[in-house]
């Protein structure tokens, strides 16, 4: 169990705490990036990355995985908090927990994506391509509907 700042939100790396009922209907739902997904494709990518459930009295509020090599190079997706729990502080306290794992350390680069939460990424140091003519992505945003 990973600590934070605020005495009654801890963060865990423990898979077996993971609400998967709850991470799936929130994607599946409720996110702008996943809607439609299936509850087998959310189990795979849980089981194929480093996840982070945030919990409040024992209760997952949030969530967050890191898809990674451990070496060089790892991608965060799926940060979210329920939206009755937002505005407290917890995504930033999450975040930092992530950042700070000691398996992400000294990557050469940790990459996401954000339709509308720059201001919390930048906090931790994440900004635009330094040379976004060298990224490119096969982007397909709708797939989980068809």
């Amino acid at each position: 169990m990973l600590t934070t700042n605020d005495s009654s939100f801890r963060v865990s790396t423990d898979r077996t705490r993971l609400d998967v009922p709850m991470i799936y209907r929130f994607l599946s739902e409720s996110s702008s990036w996943a809607v439609g997904i299936s509850r087998d494709m959310v189990e795979r990518s849980i089981d194929n990355s480093l996840c982070f459930g945030g919990y409040l009295d024992g209760r997952q509020i949030a969530f967050a995985r890191v898809i990674t090599d451990y070496a060089t190079t790892a991608h965060l997706a799926d940060v979210f908090v329920i939206p009755e729990f937002r505005g407290h502080g917890y995504a930033k306290q999450m975040i930092r927990v992530v950042v700070e794992h000691p398996s992400l350390q000294n990557l050469r680069r940790f990459m996401l994506n954000t339709d509308d939460a720059h201001s919390l990424f930048e906090r931790f140091g994440f900004a635009a391509p330094k040379r976004p003519d060298t990224v490119m992505e096969r982007f397909l945003p709708k797939i989980y509907l068809s």
